[in-house]
């Protein structure tokens, strides 16, 4: 049986790895393997309820190999045991089956949300896999304070407010948010900044913020603000710059002209917010809006978030393992994930029909807060906007395509220029940061084909090297990467050895990784030194140093050159920003940390007690009893932790 490649850990490169894993093709030898996963199924089938919900295939590792649901999981699972009628893909999946896992649900709708966060959790190899997980923007006017706050908002929607989006880019929501604070005067700052205030800042005179904090506005004049912004928001736009309008006239009438023109001034805030709209979308109201394109065994999605007849932005997004599916099947998969997270528009456009589009608009229900309609529209201004988003979708992977060409060329332009075999899969970084030797750090960073890894990045303390010796330091950041590297992976097949590994530095920081190497028997990884070269801070004059001592350079224009340097800013970015927070921590660190058993709040009423670390060292044991919220056994603690000797 052919074998495949050695594993990697990080996701991207583990999603790389999948589609090589699952794109072998069956050969005769391997008809016992399809044999054994066939029987594993039969043997699933026996046990399996006439209900809906999902199901599991695992590999002998217990790695997942797919994740589907079912309305009828026998029905389902046993199609799978007729191996004369299933597609290549499918047999190799078959044959890799080893165990299953099965999930009961309440109905198919709910087995479909499951087996979206099956998915996105477990990342298989043989399902359609959403790459982009980053969570959207959202606006939120918060509900918590006499004065609500407009802020912009990631991740669970857990604080009090109106939740408004979401929004495609944190661009695009923070130029929403500027026009909105010059159409609405709302305040953006903090509850500490807002109650410290005793005179308006500088936001209230470029006039983005009514000056609650210092009464400028009252609670009833604020409170109408927040309804306007409410009221625009959620698509009443026109009544909200009417109203503004007929104020601004009122105004002029009665002579009052600094009025008149501060409500000119955000009504021209509110023809920005619609006008700097790059989609029309008037007539549409609120929707999400999805078209796909294919080409050259790629598959582009393209989003646009359609909210109260206004553009709130639009993503191309790239999902993979998409190979030999129908692509009524991968847009079906793609809505599923999602949607796992995102809460769904009521009304969502597709450019094809969706087989299970009643599922998935049952699924969706509960997200959206009420019915779902999903369609596809054949006319009028949501006819055009869906040729505007397929337009977009094209373009979008024609644009991917060709990235992918220029990242693929300059990858093997660099494997040859460092004499590699290969492409490197996984190329790790290093680099020290400190001030003449305290707070000492090593930092890895990890980057792939397709960019930077930044769920694989590494610092580590430095613990016997505390001086400014750059060498030492490194030393021990390989000594302690790669001895737990060949403790947890000594075969290799965990994907925690690196294809290349780069080093900031010349020939001592070279000369000291490899004796660190040597000492734990690993000669085989590629090893680069990059220094600055003669001319010390000129960009485009790095020097590349070899193991054997060799030294090489780029020419100033070169594309992998620039790549290169690229990967060695990133590092520097990194260790000095991890660097930071530990120098930060350390200023604030207390003597009280190193006693054993003290929690912050006993540490912060010994220190309200007695004002100082130095006056609880001093102090005896009975002045340690008397202070509030120190037991005697916490008192005794901390006297021995100082008086070991008695």
């Amino acid at each position: 049986m052919a074998r495949s490649p050695n594993p990697p850990t990080d996701r991207d490169s583990a999603e790389r790895f999948n589609e090589e894993r699952a794109s072998y093709t069956l050969k005769g030898s391997d008809q016992p393997d399809l044999e054994r996963g066939v029987a594993v199924l039969r043997e699933t089938v026996a046990t399996l309820p006439a209900r809906p919900g999902v199901y599991r295939m695992q590999d002998a590792r217990g790695d997942v190999l797919y994740v589907g649901k079912a309305r009828v999981l026998r029905n389902r699972v046993a199609n799978y045991t007729q191996v004369e009628r299933l597609p290549q893909r499918l047999r190799r999946m078959v044959s890799q089956c080893r165990s299953m896992t099965i999930v009961t649900t309440n109905s198919e709708a709910e087995a479909l949300l499951l087996e979206a966060q099956l998915i996105k959790r477990f990342r298989p190899p043989y399902n359609v896999l959403l790459r982009d997980d980053k969570s959207f923007p959202f606006i939120l006017l918060r509900a918590e304070h006499d004065f609500p706050r407009i802020t912009k908002h990631r991740g669970a929607r857990k604080a009090k407010g109106d939740y408004y989006g979401p929004f495609a880019s944190a661009g695009s929501v923070n130029t929403t948010i500027n026009a909105l604070q010059k159409l609405f005067l709302l305040r953006s700052c903090t509850d500490s900044f807002f109650s410290r205030r005793d005179r308006p800042c500088l936001l209230y005179q470029i006039k983005r913020c009514s000056a609650p904090c210092v009464g400028r506005i009252d609670a009833a004049g604020y409170a109408e603000l927040v309804g306007e912004a409410k009221d625009f928001l959620g698509g009443k736009s026109s009544a909200v710059q009417q109203k503004i309008e007929a104020q601004m006239n009122q105004a002029a009438e009665a002579l009052d002209f600094e009025r008149a023109a501060m409500l000119r001034d955000r009504l021209r805030a509110a023809t920005f917010i619609q006008g700097s709209q790059a989609i029309n979308a008037e007539g549409v109201g609120n929707a999400d809006v999805f078209a796909m394109a294919t080409k050259a065994g790629q598959v582009a999605v393209q989003a646009f978030f359609i909210r109260g007849g206004q553009n709130w932005g639009h993503r191309a997004f790239f999902p993979t393992h998409t190979d030999g599916l129908d692509e009524e099947e991968v847009l079906t998969s793609f809505l599923g994930q999602f949607y796992e997270e995102v809460p769904p528009a009521r009304l969502i456009l597709l450019d094809r029909e969706l087989p299970e589009a009643e599922l998935l608009a049952e699924a969706f229900r509960a997200g959206a807060g009420g019915k779902v309609e999903i369609s596809v529209p054949q006319r009028g201004d949501r006819r055009r906007l869906m040729e505007q988003a397929q337009r977009n979708a094209v373009e979008a992977l024609d644009r991917r395509l060709a990235e992918s060409g220029t990242k693929a060329k300059t990858n093997r332009e660099m494997a040859e220029f460092f004499e590699l075999p290969d492409v490197p899969q996984r190329i790790e970084v290093y680099d020290n940061s400190h001030i003449q030797g305290t707070n000492a750090l090593g930092a890895m960073i990890v980057a792939g084909p397709e960019g930077f890894l930044k769920g694989q990045y590494r610092k580590w303390n430095i613990k016997a090297a505390q001086t400014d010796d750059d060498f030492a330091m490194m030393r021990e950041v390989f000594s302690r990467r790669f001895a737990r590297a060949i403790e947890e992976d000594p075969e290799r097949t965990g994907g925690m050895w690196p294809d290349l590994v780069l080093i900031d530095g010349g020939k001592g920081q070279m000369s000291a990784v490899k004796d660190a190497l040597e000492e734990l028997g690993v000669e085989d990884v590629p090893l680069i030194a990059i220094a600055k070269g003669p001319h010390h801070g000129r960009e485009g004059r790095e020097v590349f140093h070899f193991p054997d001592g060799r030294e090489k350079m780029l020419p100033v224009n070169s594309p992998v050159l620039f790549h290169l340097q690229r990967l060695r800013d990133e590092v520097h970015r990194f260790a000095i920003g991890a660097h930071r927070d530990k120098r930060s921590r350390a200023i604030v660190a207390s003597p009280l940390d190193e006693i054993p058993g003290i929690g912050p709040a006993r540490k912060r009423a010994l220190l309200l007690h007695f004002g100082t670390a130095g006056k609880v060292r001093a102090a005896s044991l009975e002045d340690l009893q008397r202070a509030p919220g120190v037991s005697a056994a916490v008192a005794q603690t901390v006297y021995d932790f100082y008086h070991p000797n008695e």
